[in-house]
Order: structure tokens, then sequence, then C-alpha cells
């Protein structure tokens, strides 16, 4: 072999022994890199967990961290931590073992090739990924008469297990229960015993389509789901500052009207008006505030939580570590509602790189970004209701099947990418809101008459089987605005004035006559100089059949109570507040006697006067009025007892004399004395009711959130502080000595006929023989006030009446 053939193989073979040594040095990413990262690192950046904001789940989301540096691999910040001897920075932590010298060498090899990674690895687990477009599933067979859609899923489910399908509730519970669902009220005892005594087949169906029907009820009641689900409160962080705007009076005309939901989200993304304009603006926080924080980022979080149950806290700030949404997709949707170029921000930092306007399932149609932002919204909101857009309609119903049944369908509600306890039940719920053009009242209808609604509630304890089927409704705590409420029926002790800035009337049917004003002012004298003083004035009114509706309106200058029959019904202390008053159920066919006890409360002489108008209506549709006149009798003479006088006691009785009506009075009184009149209704103002409040120490310490966040779901359990003020709260305590007075004030034949009604409003049931003896045995034969106090007190801290059972 020539020397130059010699040098030929020489350089060759030391070629192919190069070559062999650098696929030696090649890093096995399978073989020997996961084996290392999942012993050392992915208990706290893998998985659900990124601890630090740092997560190991993919190459993309290493790379972006910063922790490699693929320019220089050596000068990597992961190198740095894994060989750091510092116990405040080493990785792992020093109560974890550290990585051998052939390990960290492993890692630095790895870097060094670019962080070498295997198509389609992840160290998350597995996501489910629900189907985008409706799916209309096959109804299973009924059983057993069964008939009810949800029924018939939810039957096969259990049958299907094995177990028995739950038992049926009674119908005082059913009343309860649908009454405080539909409504946020309690029913009263009356409506109690005409339900337990109606015979009719379908008088369940019938009692939930009257509660739905009750449109200020409704909208009261539905107002705090909405106020949560969209973060709209009456004041808090924003208000003063101009910062944040209110949809308030929008979104409560809205619940009156019964608007189809896929409306009134259009309405609320691409807003027609300023009235729905709040939602999409966010607050608007002062000062320096985060790349996550600002308006265009609340927006695509907001958007997407509220009507989508996705979360993208997470991918706002870098890709998601806990599911499949990434940071250009949440800024994407970010760039639909920004006015300017939007940059993307990773943990706060600017990218240079610049969002592009996206809708985030481009399968049904996309956003064009070069149009303006209104168009961009109007856009978005068509494909958010989109009728393909199946996951729209599923997220709704699933949050109205928590509402009724204590736990959703998909749990928890804002993670609709996990996979539904019973996909054929949410997807028959999501196809059914379309076929009824997105009426949400029909779904709340098909929910409460079903048999798995009527069902008995399984304990709290075991509710956590739910997650694997059904085993019946859940048995939940009254939100604080049903448990206020409650109380507040039960004791007579609501607020005169509520905060919300709305119209709480429904429309006037025009083609219904206008009642006329016709009353006087009516006192003791007719000059405007009367003394202090109380009065009595009574009028008595025969009636040649029942009526079937009937609306009093007055007011006093200064304080009144009035009474029928011997029955306290309402009490005025502010003249320029008219007063309406249901009668329905106040007068009887034949002689009735109204009384009313009016005081002028000034030092000195002044003007003073009783302002009275009723209206009544027969069965065959003909109204009579009552008018305030000289044909009134007053005296100054008040018995110990209006309801033992029914007639307003003894006398001595004189004709009442007409005031003349001072312009202030006309100004105060007339037009809202007009309106209440006219209500379509039949009654004046319904009672203020706690979600049309502000909200309180005492409502945040029951679970009412402060709604700078959205919030799907409120607390399930007791905090310590909601104990103590249960117990303690001044504001309860003032609720309960008023109900107290008001309930001993009631005509009951004896104190058992008492405890028995107190039971039946509170707990829509009669009390057992032993509560019935160690109440009455503690109230006595002639109740005190306080004592009536402490029995309110002690049955609304029962758990019963706490719980939505």
């Amino acid at each position: 072999m020539n020397q130059h053939l010699t040098h030929t193989v020489i350089v060759a073979v030391s070629f192919v022994f190069a070559a062999a040594a650098g696929r030696a040095a090649d890093v096995d990413f399978s073989h020997d890199v996961v084996p290392i990262l999942r012993t050392h690192c992915i208990e706290c950046h893998g998985g659900k967990e990124a601890k630090g904001s740092f997560s190991l789940n993919s190459r993309v989301l290493l790379v972006e961290s910063g922790h490699v540096d693929l320019e220089d691999p050596g000068d990597s910040y992961l190198l740095e931590l894994i060989e750091s001897t510092d116990t405040d920075t080493q990785m792992p932590p020093q109560d974890r073992p550290r990585l051998k010298p052939a390990e960290v060498d492993t890692v630095r090899r790895w870097i060094e090739q670019q962080v070498a990674w295997e198509p389609g690895f992840s160290f998350a687990p597995p996501v489910y990924e629900p189907p985008l477009r409706p799916r209309r599933p096959e109804l299973p067979p009924a059983h057993a008469g069964r008939t009810n859609p949800i029924d018939r899923i939810l039957d096969a489910e259990v049958l299907q297990r094995g177990e028995e399908i739950p038992a049926a509730i009674d119908d005082a519970t059913f009343l309860r229960r649908a009454t405080l669902d539909l409504t946020g009220l309690l029913p009263s005892p009356e409506t109690l015993d005409a339900f337990l005594q109606d015979r009719s087949e379908d008088k369940r169906e019938q009692v939930i389509d009257a509660l739905l029907a009750d449109k200020i009820a409704y909208a009261d009641h539905w107002m705090t789901f909405f106020n949560d689900l969209l973060r709209n409160d009456y004041s808090g962080t924003g208000f003063i500052t101009g910062g944040r705007k209110q949809v308030s009076g929008w979104l409560y005309q809205s619940l009156l009207e019964n608007k189809p939901f896929d409306q009134l989200v259009q309405e609320l993304i691409a807003p027609p008006t300023d009235e729905s304009r709040g939602f999409i603006d966010g607050i608007r926080w002062r000062g320096t505030v985060s790349a996550g924080q600002t308006v265009e980022i609340q927006f695509a979080q907001s958007v997407a939580q509220s009507f989508l149950g996705i979360n993208l806290k997470c991918a706002s700030c870098h890709d998601s570590f806990i599911d499949r949404w990434t940071l250009e997709e949440a800024y994407g949707l970010a760039a639909v509602y920004a006015p300017r170029p939007l940059e993307l921000h990773r943990c706060d930092k600017p990218t240079g790189r610049t969002a592009k306007a996206a809708w985030l399932f481009p399968e049904i149609g996309q956003v064009d970004p070069a149009k303006p932002p209104a168009e961009r919204l109007k856009q978005l909101a068509a494909l958010m209701t989109h009728r393909e857009n199946g996951r729209f309609a599923r997220t709704i119903v699933n949050r109205l099947w928590y509402q009724l049944m204590g736990r959703g369908i998909v749990h928890p509600l804002d993670a609709m990418q996990t996979e539904p306890a019973n996909a054929d039940l949410l997807d028959f719920l999501g196809t059914y809101l379309v076929d009824h053009d997105y009426d949400l009242k029909q779904v709340l209808r098909l929910i409460a008459t079903s048999q798995a609604y009527q069902s008995r509630v399984q304990p709290r304890d075991t509710a956590g089987k739910s997650a694997e089927g059904y085993h019946g409704p859940v048995a939940r705590r009254m939100t604080a605005e049903q448990f206020l409420d409650a109380v507040w029926q039960l004791t007579g002790a609501a607020p005169n004035k509520f905060d919300a800035p709305i119209t709480r009337t429904l429309p006037r049917d025009p083609s219904s006559p206008t009642r006329e004003l016709h009353s006087h002012w009516i006192w003791n004298r007719s000059d405007h100089n009367a003394p202090p003083q109380t009065l009595v004035f009574r009028k008595q009114i025969t009636l040649e059949q029942p009526i079937v509706s009937g609306t009093a309106v007055l007011t006093c200058d200064n304080e009144f109570t009035l009474y029928v029959n011997g029955r306290k019904l309402d009490a005025g202390t502010q003249w320029t507040e008219v007063k309406a008053v249901d009668l329905a159920d106040a007068f009887q066919q034949g002689r009735n006697w109204i009384v009313v006890v009016a005081t002028n409360t000034t030092n000195s002489p002044s003007p003073a006067g009783l302002f009275f108008q009723a209206q009544l209506t027969f069965e065959e549709g003909d109204e009579t009025s009552i008018i305030a006149d000289d044909s009134w009798q007053t005296s100054e003479t008040i018995p110990a007892s209006l309801q033992a006088s029914k007639d307003g006691g003894p006398g001595p009785w004189q004709s009442a004399v007409i005031v003349p009506a001072l312009d202030a009075w006309s100004a105060a009184v007339n037009p809202q004395a007009i309106d209440l009149l006219n209500r379509p209704d039949g009654v004046g103002q319904p009672t203020v009711r706690a979600g049309l409040l502000k909200n309180t120490a005492l409502m945040r310490s029951l679970g009412r959130p402060g709604r700078e966040q959205i919030v799907s779901m409120r607390p399930t359990q007791l905090s310590t502080l909601e104990a103590i003020d249960l117990a303690n709260e001044s504001q309860l305590a003032a609720a309960f000595a008023r109900g107290a007075k008001r309930i001993q004030a009631m005509p009951f034949a004896d104190t058992e006929h008492m405890v028995r009604y107190i039971y039946a409003f509170a707990l829509s049931r009669q009390p057992t023989a032993d509560e019935l003896a160690t109440m009455t045995a503690y109230l006595g034969d002639t109740p005190t006030t306080e004592a009536v106090q402490d029995a309110l007190w002690a049955i609304c801290m029962l758990p019963e009446f706490l719980l939505v059972r």
C-alpha cells in the first residue's frame, strides 16, 4: 500500500470513528431525558403544576420560558439551577435528591442539541376535547311512564349501573324547592295550603308555569345569577372613578321580557347602545397594571369564561399549562376588541409580535382582522351565537342545570374542556335550547318538570358521586340573597328602597282602561294648621260579591298604618312615598271595615292629610273605587287593639273633612298614585329584594362576591365568619325584632296556631309533635315579643331553613 493510499484510509477511518463518536454523543430524548425530568422536575413543573410559571409540558413552553439559551447553551438558566449549590435557588430543592453528574451532563448535551423533542409528546395529561358542533342524541325508551326527555336519559344511566331510581319528593318539599329555585322566594303558608289541597294531576306543572310567568319575581331572582356571571354590580371597584359601567337597567329589562339568550349575548358582545356596553369594557384599573389586566385581555377572558366556559387566564400570560389554549389564541380574541394594534406579552414581557384578531373556532367562520372594532365585534357576536357553535348552548344549559340540581353536568362550570358526566344529557339540553329559540325559561321548565329534579336530594357529603353520574339533586345552601329574602318574607322587614338603577314595572297593556284619581285629602279640619296628633279614620264597605283583585294606594302627611277587617296590611312614614297594597285577600263578600291610624308628627301646627284610593275588580270584570272623602269617619280615640276592634273602636266619631290639596302634595303623590293604580300586575311596587341592593358585610359573609371577577359558583361550605354573622349580625337581629312584633300582632287563635304558621312559612311543613310541644311551651299562652323573636332566630338557623332541599 503506497503512502498516499495509506493516508487516505487513515483519514476515512478517522471520519468514520468521528461520526460514530458523534452519534454516541446524541441524546435520546425519550430514553435519556424523559426519565430524568420525570424523576426530578415534573412533580412541580409538569401536568397541571407550573410552579414559578415554569412548565416542562412541551418544548414550546420550555423554550419560551427563557430557561434554556439555544444560542449559548452553557449559559442556560436551567443548567444554573440544577448545578447550583445555593440552597435558596438550587433545583430540585434541598429536600429532594439532586441530579447526578451524569444526569447533569445529559441535560447539558440535550440543550446543546437544541432541546430535541419527540413530536406530539407532552408531560400534560390527555385533555378531553369536546365537540364543537351540536349533537342530537337518540333518546332511550321511557321507563315506568317517565316521558320527560331528561328522565329518559338519566333513568337509562341509573338502570345501566344497576341502581334504583331516586325516590320522589312530596308536594310541600317540591313547592318550596321550585319556588326558591325559580323566583328565589319562599311559598307563603296560604300558597302552600292551597297547593296541598289541590287534587289536579298536573298541579306541579301549573305551579312551575305560574312561577316562570311571574315576570318581576323571575327577573329579581335571576338578576343575581347574571350579575355574578357578567360581574355586574351597583357599587364597588371602578364605579366612583368612572372606570366601570353597569348594565343593570338593560339586563333587568332583558329578564323582564325574557329576551332570547343568543340576542342577549349578541347585545353584550356588540352593544347596540351604551346600556349594555359595560360588560365588554370591563374595569379600567387605576395605576399601572399587568398585561393580563388590560381591558383588551379582560374582554377575551370574560367572553370566553361567561359564554364558553373556557378559562383563558393562564393563556393570557403564556401557553396554558392545563389545557390547549395558547397565548396567541388569547391575544387573538383580545384583538377583536382592541381599538389599536395589540402587542403580545409573555409573562408580562413584550414579545415584539402583534396579535391578529381571531375567533377561537375557525371551523364555523372567522373574524376579519381588517375590519374596524365595531364590525369585528358584530362578527364575533354572530360566531359566538352561531347555531353550529354547540359549546355556546352547552355552557349556559350546564349553568342552569347547576342552579337547579346543585352540580353541573360538566363540573366545575368554567372547565367545559372536562368530559361531561352524561354527554347525551348535555347535548340534548343544548339542542333543546336552540330548538326553542334560546328561551332560557323553556330549559328551566323542562328541568323543573322532570322527575330527576323532583327527586330526593343526596346529602352533600356524598355529592361527589355525581362526578360519576346522576344520583339525584344535591342539597344546596341558599344564596345570600335567597336567605335575606326569606327572612324578610317571614318578618316583613324588607327595606323600603333598592339600589339597582332599574325600572321594576311591567309594560302596561295599551288596550286596558286607564284608572284616574278621584281621591281627596282628609283630616278632622280643613285648614293647614293641624296640631301634632293621631287620628283613627274608618270606612265601611259592603260587597255584594267577592273580588278577584284589588289595589289600594295611600299616603299620609306624616305617618299611617292600614288595617282591613282587623288585619294590619301596611304602614308608611314618608308622605312623599305612596304605598300600594294588595287587597285581593283582605276583603270578603258582605261588610268590610277599612281603618287607618294617621299621625301628624310635627312639633307645631302644620298641614296634615290622609290620601286613599282603592280599585276593586269583580269576577265579571266590573270595577269599583273607594276614595277618601267626607263619607269617612274620624276619631281621636285610639282603641287598645285594632285587631280586636275591627271597626276602629267605640269613637266618638265625626265626619272627616276634606283638606284642600297642597301643590306639594299633588306634585309628589299624584304621578305615583296614577302609576301604581294602572300597573298590569294589579298591585304596587313588589317587596324589595336583596339582589337589588348594594353588597353589605352580611351578604359578603353569606357568600355574595365582590364581582370584580366573574363568579359562576358560590361557596358551598359554611365559613366561620358566616356562622358568627348568622348568630350575631345586627341587621338580622333588627329583622327578627320587627318580625316578632308583626307576628305577635296577627290574629292567631292560640300559640299553637302561631307556631304552625311560622313552620309553614319558613320550612313549608308543619312542626312535628315534639317541635310543636317544645315551641309552644317556650312561647307560653301569651307570647312576648322577645320570645317570638327567639323562635324566629331558632327556626331560621336550622340547616333545614338554610338549604334548598
